[in-house]
């Protein structure tokens, strides 16, 4: 287990979010991301996404609280023997969850090596 301070692991999700191309980001509406020490829904979950994909939006989507993407600090610090793995894990966290804002499910994504 790696740890890192929550400030530290801020600054790595900002700049996983900061290496995805300009033109993804640019497509990414109403979706706030956050980071969290751990998940509710139990231990062991990296990352999780809430909201209605891009994909699944129509005419009668407008005045909604945005989508949510939460990565969890505690269990990517678990799984990680360096910090190197952490901003690794980060990195594909982050990937995982705007994928499904998006609309592409676990299975694509394992299928794409982002599982």
């Amino acid at each position: 287990m790696v740890t890192v301070s929550p400030e530290r692991f801020e600054a790595l999700v900002v700049a996983a979010l900061d290496s995805l191309p300009p033109e993804l980001g640019r497509q990414m509406r109403n979706v706030a991301v956050l980071v969290e020490d751990e998940s509710p829904e139990g231990p062991g979950l990296l990352g999780r996404y809430e909201g209605v994909p891009l994909t699944e939006r129509g005419d009668w989507y407008s005045g909604v609280l945005p989508d949510r993407i939460t990565i969890y600090r505690m269990p990517i610090c678990a799984m990680s023997d360096s910090e190197d793995e952490v901003v690794r894990e980060v990195r594909i966290t982050v990937v995982h969850e705007i994928a499904h804002h998006f609309g592409i499910d676990d299975a694509r994504l394992h299928e794409l090596g982002w599982g």
